[in-house]
């Protein structure tokens, strides 16, 4: 049995969460509407530019994979 998601799928995956991510904290106020849930938009800003990181970790190794077959 295959893994359902190959190489693109999880970086084209991992590039919309860093963009949602990321604009949410942006647009975001830090407290989110009638529940009493605080938002820290620092940790959120984190989270996204950890996985913005991570896919431009996936895009290096495309490349050095295409370099090196080529």
């Amino acid at each position: 049995m295959t893994f359902p998601l190959d190489f693109w799928n999880i970086s084209l995956l991992l590039a919309v969460t860093a963009i949602i991510l990321l604009v949410t904290s942006e647009l975001l106020s830090p407290y989110y509407g009638g529940v009493n849930i605080q938002i820290n938009k620092k940790r959120l800003k984190h989270a996204a530019i950890a996985f913005a990181l991570v896919f431009l970790a996936t895009v290096a190794i495309r490349i050095v994979g295409i370099i090196l077959a080529g």
